[in-house]
């Protein structure tokens, strides 16, 4: 059974005016496009379609908000790198992440990294974007995709190089592995547990 039973699509946000109530308290999911941010969003809520997933980079456009429960809500972010969007729609998205980060429900942030590429210079960026206040927390994506040995170093690598920045993780939303570790976060984080 799902911890986030309740879960339910709440607004697509184009503009700062869009977003709900700056109260409660609000997680946001970010990632490279295509790293598997909607994927780890429906296997963490245990919903299959609760933020739409694609093959095609870019999906993603608009800051997606979603209440888990009263005064708890997650936030998709869309994707950073490449992504098949027009120019004028990525312009678009640089303002509306900073006024998410000024957000006093703000507690965190899960960060979605393709554990086969590891931490690239846009997770870098985005690492240096937040707040010393918000906790993080590194979801290794695809890790079925690797054999043990390989899994085990790419967490190594990224325990190094985020250096105790963040936590992380290994997670497959495919196979279900990390996911009720990444539950057991999302759940202290939303109670107030950062």
């Amino acid at each position: 059974m799902s911890r986030f039973s309740q879960a339910r699509f709440l607004i697509s946000a184009a503009v700062p005016q869009q977003f709900p109530l700056d109260v409660g308290t609000e997680v946001a999911f970010a990632g490279r496009s295509n790293a598997g941010k909607s994927s780890a969003i429906n296997a963490i809520t245990h919903r299959q379609a609760l933020a739409r997933t694609s093959k095609i980079p870019g999906r993603t456009q608009l800051l997606n908000f979603f209440e888990l429960a009263p005064g708890q809500r997650l936030v998709d972010l869309p994707g950073y790198g490449y992504a098949d969007v027009p120019a004028a729609q990525r312009r678009t998205w640089p303002p509306l992440i900073e006024a998410l980060r000024t957000r006093v429900s703000l507690k965190g942030l899960f960060v979605i990294v393709d554990a086969r590429r590891g931490l690239q210079d846009g997770d870098e960026n985005l690492l240096g974007w937040v707040s010393p206040s918000h906790a993080i927390h590194v979801l290794l994506s695809k890790a079925d995709k690797l054999n043990r040995g390989e899994a085990v170093a790419a967490l190594r690598a990224a325990e190094a190089g985020l250096a105790g920045r963040a936590t992380v993780q290994l997670f497959s939303s495919l196979k279900g592995t990390g996911v009720r570790e990444a539950e057991d976060t999302l759940e202290a984080w939303l109670r107030g547990g950062v």
